[in-house]
C-alpha cells in the first residue's frame, strides 16, 4: 500500500493495467448507470406532444441524428478529451475547477491564504506560475482585484454544486419510473395505475439503504448489472436495425437536423428538452472522478457505453421508422421496440439498470458537498471514508436520507416521467453551463493557454448547451421548476453559512491579540504555569487569538508549555503528510509558545486522538531539534516577525489499515523521542515532560450575532440563518481528534 494512506489516492502513472480495468469495470456500476438508462425516456420524453412523426419519418431521423452528435460532442468530445484533464489532482466537479482557480489566482474569498500554501506539492506539480498571455495575465488580476468578481464566481461555482444536488434528486426519479414504466405493456392499464408510484417507491427506499456499503462494494455488486444492460439494449438495437430499417444510419449525417428543425421549427425546438435527456448523467463522469481514475473513466465509455448507447438509439430509430405507435393506446417509449418475448426480462433488468443509474449522481452529490464544507461553504455534516485506501470514496448520512425524502417527494407529487424529465433537463445542462464557464476560465488562468482558445470552446460548447438550456426553460412551469426551487434553496444554506464564516474570520483577525501583550506579559504570562501542554485551537494562520487573553482573565493558571494549533483546508484535495505541519515559535524561547497550522486538503481524512496527538508533539519535537541545529542566531535573541517552517513526520504516522472499513481506522504507532541536538535537549525534555503530564485542548465556542446598527438582511443571514445552522450543524471534524475528557470550552460572543 502507499505509504501516504488516505492522505493520497491511486494515481494512473502508477497503476497496472489489471488495475485500471478492475476500475473501468467498478466504474460502469457506479459512473454511467444513469448514462446507459437515458434510452428508457428519450424518445417518450421528446414525442410526448410537442412532435409527432410523419410518414416520412423525418422527425424520427432528426431526433437520432441530435442524439448521436449531441452524444459525441457532449460526453465523448467535451468531457472525455477536455474536461477530464481538468482534475483537481484526481478530484473533479465544478468545486475542483474553482479549487484550481483559487490556486492559480488569489480570488478565494477566505482570507486565510499563506505564501507558504504555495510550496505544496499540488501547486508546484502544475507549475503554478504567472501567466505567460497578456490577456491571462490581465484576467487574473482582475479577478484578484474586484471583489465583485471573485463572488461572482463563487457563486457559479455554487450555483453548479446545488444544480448538481438537484440532480442526484431527479435522476433515482426518473430512472426507475421509467424502468417500472415497462409495466404499462405488461399488466392492465388499470393496475398499472396503482402499482406504479409504490413500486418506484420501495425501490428507491432500496437503493438509498444501500448508500452505507460505500461505491467500493456497490460498483462490484452493480458492475454486472449494467454491463448486463448494455449489451442488452445494443443486442436488440442491432436486431432492429437489420430487421426493420438497415439504412438507418443515414439519420447519422448532421443534414437530418437541420431538416427537422426546418420542418418542426417551434415544436422542434421544444422538443430538445426531451432530446438533452441523452446526455443526462454526463457530469458523473467529472464529478465521480475521485472515486476511479481519469483513464479507467476515459476507457469505460469509449469502448463500451457510447457504442452501446449508439447502437441503441439507432435500433429505436429503426423500429419507429416502420411502427406508427403514435395511433395506439401506448405512448412511445424503450420497451415498443423491444421483442415480446423478451419484455419481461428486459423490464426486469431495466428496473436492476435503473437503481444503477441513480447511483453515479449520489456519489456525485457526496463528493460535491464534502468539497463545499471543507471549503466553508456548506453546514458541516458527518462524513464516513468508507475506503481506507481512496478517500475520496465518501458517505454522508444527513444527505442521504435528504436526498431519499426529496426524491420521494417528487415521485409521488408528480407521478408520470413527463414533468421529471422536464426538471432533470434543466438541471442537468444547468451543471453543463456552469462547468463550460469554469473550464474556459481554467484553459486561460490554469493551462497558460491562448485566450482564442478558450473563447472557442465557450462559444462552441456553450451555444449547444445554452440551445438546450432554452428549450429546457421553456418548460419551467411544466416541472422544470424544481431544479430551481431546490437550487434556491441550497444556494441561500451555502451563501449564508460562507457569508457567517468569512465575517467570523474577519471578526478574528480584528480581535486577535498583539505579540506586544505577549512579550509585555513577560514569560510567565503574569499567571501560573502548570504542568503540561495547553492546546488552543484557533482558525488564525498568525497572531494570538482573543480566545487565550479571555482564557488569561478569567482562570489565573495556564500551562507550561502552549500550542496555537490551526487545523486550515486549502484548495487542493490531498496534502503530503511531508507537508502537512508549519510550525513556528511564539516569542522567545522560554515562552515554551509554538504555533502549530495542520494543512489538509479537502478530501483528506484526520487522525483519530491518540495518532494526532503524538504526530504534534512529535512534529514539535523535530522543529525544536531542526531550529537549534540550523538556525544561526543567539539564544536570547528574538525577531518580532514571526517565521513558519515545514516539518514532515514519517509516513508511519499517517498508517492507515488496509482493510475496506467504514471509520478508516489508524494504526497505533508507539511514541518515539526524536533524536534532538543538545542545545535543545532540555526544552525537548520538557516539551516531553509537559506531554506525559497532560494535554489540554482548550477550543473557543462562539456566539456570533450581528452589531448593533447592522442592515436587515444582515441581521437575518446571522442572528437567524447562520445562528440555526451553527446550532444545527455537526462539530468541526478537527474536534474528533480533540479527546473530549481534556477538552475545555471558552465561550465568547462574537459581535460581527
Amino acid at each position: 500500500m502507499d505509504n501516504e494512506g488516505c492522505s493520497g489516492k491511486h494515481t494512473v502513472k502508477k497503476e497496472s493495467w489489471r488495475t485500471v480495468f478492475a476500475l473501468a469495470y467498478q466504474s460502469l456500476g457506479v459512473v454511467y448507470g444513469d448514462l446507459s438508462t437515458s434510452p428508457l425516456y428519450v424518445y417518450k420524453s421528446t414525442f410526448a406532444e410537442d412532435i409527432q412523426h410523419s410518414e416520412t419519418n423525418e422527425e424520427i431521423f432528426g431526433v437520432l441524428s441530435f442524439v448521436f452528435w449531441t452524444l459525441t460532442l457532449v460526453p465523448l468530445v467535451k468531457y472525455v478529451f477536455i474536461v477530464l484533464r481538468a482534475d483537481d489532482n484526481g478530484e473533479g466537479g465544478t468545486f475542483a475547477l474553482y479549487s484550481l482557480l483559487c490556486r492559480h489566482a488569489r480570488v478565494s474569498t477566505l482570507p486565510n491564504g499563506q505564501l507558504a500554501d504555495e510550496d505544496l506539492y499540488e501547486y508546484r506539480k502544475e507549475n503554478n506560475e504567472s501567466c505567460n498571455s497578456g490577456v491571462g495575465l490581465r484576467l487574473r488580476s482582475a479577478l484578484e482585484k474586484h471583489r465583485l468578481l471573485q463572488m461572482i464566481l463563487l457563486t457559479l461555482a455554487l450555483l453548479g454544486a446545488c444544480m448538481v444536488i438537484g440532480d442526484g434528486v431527479l435522476t433515482p426519479a426518473i430512472s426507475v419510473f421509467s424502468a417500472v414504466s415497462g409495466l404499462e405493456l405488461l399488466v392492465s392499464k388499470h393496475h398499472h395505475q396503482y402499482i406504479e408510484v409504490p413500486v418506484v417507491c420501495m425501490i428507491l427506499v432500496f437503493l438509498f439503504s444501500l448508500q452505507h456499503f460505500g461505491t467500493h462494494r456497490i460498483g462490484f455488486l452493480f458492475g454486472p448489472v449494467v454491463i448486463t444492460w448494455l449489451l442488452c439494449i445494443s443486442s436488440i438495437g442491432i436486431y432492429n436495425i437489420f430487421y426493420w430499417n438497415p439504412h438507418v444510419y443515414q439519420a447519422l449525417s448532421p443534414y437530418y437536423m437541420y431538416k427537422f428543425l426546418k420542418k418542426t421549427q417551434e415544436r422542434g425546438w421544444m422538443s430538445l428538452g426531451g432530446i438533452l435527456l441523452c446526455i443526462t448523467g454526463s457530469e458523473a463522469m467529472y464529478a465521480d472522478l475521485g472515486h476511479f481514475s481519469q483513464l479507467s473513466i476515459k476507457m469505460a465509455f469509449s469502448f463500451v457505453v457510447y457504442p452501446s448507447l449508439v447502437l441503441a438509439y439507432m435500433g429505436q430509430a429503426a423500429y419507429l421508422s416502420t411502427h406508427h405507435i403514435i395511433e395506439n393506446d401506448y405512448p412511445i417509449g424503450f420497451y415498443v421496440s423491444v421483442p415480446e418475448t423478451l419484455r419481461w426480462p428486459v423490464v426486469a433488468i431495466a428496473i436492476l439498470a435503473a437503481v444503477v443509474g441513480s447511483q453515479g449522481m449520489i456519489t456525485g452529490t457526496f463528493s460535491i458537498i464534502k468539497q463545499c464544507s471543507a471549503l466553508g461553504c456548506f453546514p458541516r455534516v458527518k462524513i464516513i471514508h468508507t475506503s481506507s485506501k481512496i478517500c475520496g470514496r465518501i458517505y454522508i448520512p444527513e444527505i442521504n436520507w435528504t436526498l431519499m425524502l426529496l426524491c420521494l417527494a417528487v415521485t409521488i407529487g408528480f407521478r408520470n416521467t413527463k414533468h421529471i424529465s422536464n426538471a432533470s433537463g434543466l438541471a442537468v445542462i444547468t451543471v453543463m453551463l456552469v462547468t463550460t464557464c469554469l473550464m474556459s476560465l481554467v484553459i486561460i488562468i490554469c493551462w497558460n493557454r491562448s485566450a482564442i482558445l478558450a473563447i472557442a470552446f465557450m462559444l462552441f460548447f456553450g451555444f449547444i448547451e445554452a440551445l438546450y438550456f432554452s428549450a429546457a426553460l421553456i418548460k419551467f412551469l411544466e416541472g422544470a421548476w424544481v431544479p430551481v426551487a431546490l437550487s434556491f434553496v441550497f444556494l441561500i444554506v451555502m451563501s449564508v453559512w460562507h457569508y457567517g464564516t468569512r465575517k467570523k474570520y474577519e471578526f478574528d483577525v480584528q480581535n486577535k491579540v498583539s505579540l506586544n501583550w505577549l512579550l509585555r506579559a513577560g514569560p510567565e504570562l503574569g499567571v501560573v504555569r502548570v504542568r503540561g501542554i495547553g492546546l488552543i485551537h484557533t482558525e488564525l494562520v498568525s497572531g494570538i487569538p482573543a480566545i487565550l487573553s479571555h482564557f488569561v482573565a478569567n482562570l489565573p493558571a495556564f500551562h507550561q508549555v502552549l500550542v496555537f494549533l490551526c487545523i486550515k483546508y486549502v484548495p487542493v484535495p490531498h496534502v503530503r503528510p511531508e507537508e502537512r505541519f508549519l510550525v513556528g515559535r511564539v516569542g522567545p524561547r522560554e515562552y515554551r509558545a509554538y504555533r502549530c497550522i495542520a494543512r489538509y486538503g479537502y478530501h483528506d481524512a484526520l487522525l483519530d486522538d491518540v495518532a494526532f496527538e503524538e504526530d504534534l508533539v512529535c512534529t514539535i519535537a523535530d522543529f525544536i531539534r531542526s531550529e537549534w541545529s540550523h538556525h544561526k542566531h543567539s539564544e536570547d535573541g528574538f525577531e518580532n516577525k514571526e517565521k513558519m517552517t515545514v516539518v514532515g513526520r514519517p509516513s508511519s504516522f499517517s498508517a492507515v489499515d488496509d482493510s475496506e472499513d467504514a471509520e478508516v481506522p489508524m494504526k497505533r504507532v508507539r511514541f518515539v523521542l526524536p533524536e534532538v541536538d543538545k542545545r535543545g535537549e532540555a526544552e525537548v525534555e520538557e516539551l516531553m515532560e509537559a506531554r506525559e503530564a497532560g494535554m489540554a485542548f482548550i477550543v473557543g465556542h462562539c456566539h456570533v450575532k450581528a452589531k448593533a446598527g447592522s442592515g436587515l438582511m444582515k441581521r437575518i443571514a446571522i442572528n437567524v440563518g447562520y445562528d440555526f445552522f451553527r446550532r444545527n450543524s455537526r462539530e468541526a471534524t478537527y474536534m474528533k481528534s480533540f479527546p473530549c475528557a481534556s477538552t475545555l470550552e471558552v465561550g465568547m460572543i462574537y459581535h460581527v
